[in-house]
């Protein structure tokens, strides 16, 4: 599972519902990550998309509490492990924030779309860079588009300093064969007596 989202400098995301920024190359990177996947949203979220509808050929989980809700082209879903088993493996989680923050622990991967500036915002994402559980995997350059300048980060989650600790033991080793010693002769311990 990833999630995809745009910030702004200061990690907003939304403001009264509506997103921050539109820029369209950010528009054509979410669809080629997204498109014939399964995403996961809120209904805030799916109520923001054109028509309030879900999206074309994705498979549109929307988790929600409110147990009679409905929407066209959209599995309505109340309980994050059922978000989460509905949508597969593959899934896209793409907003708001209480969804981006509920399934963020359980995401392989993070593509951000970071754009140089800070409208005021009301819905935020999780700051990545100053969460230890998170590195930078690779950056792209910057780019720019009507005014707005912008540069896609990708982070996934830090490596564990035990992890660290053994790779360096096992990178550490002598690359001298270890040596065998023969075993004692057990077989006369190996019968079975009294059975």
């Amino acid at each position: 599972m990833f999630a995809i989202v745009c910030v702004s400098e200061n990690w907003g995301i939304g403001k009264n519902g509506e997103l921050l920024f539109h820029i369209k190359d950010d528009l054509k990177r979410f669809r080629e990550l997204t498109l014939d996947k399964s995403v996961i949203m809120g209904r805030k979220t799916l109520e923001s998309l054109p028509g309030g509808k879900g999206l074309p050929r994705r498979h549109n989980v929307v988790l929600t509490t409110n147990r009679d809700y409905t929407a066209e082209n959209a599995e309505i879903i109340h309980f994050p492990v059922e978000a989460v088993f509905a949508a597969g493996e593959d899934a896209a989680v793409i907003g708001g924030e209480q969804i981006y923050r509920l399934l963020l622990p359980l995401c392989d991967k993070v593509y951000v779309t970071k754009v140089f500036a800070s409208p005021e915002a009301d819905a935020f994402f999780p700051d990545l860079d100053a969460d230890p559980k998170w590195q930078v995997e690779c950056e792209s350059e910057i780019f720019e588009e009507n005014g707005l300048r912008w540069q896609y980060v990708d982070y996934v989650p830090a490596q564990e300093e035990e992890d660290e600790e053994i790779a360096a033991l096992l990178d550490s080793r002598s690359e001298e064969p270890l040596e065998f010693y023969p075993q004692p002769d057990l077989s006369e311990f190996s019968q079975f007596h009294g059975f």
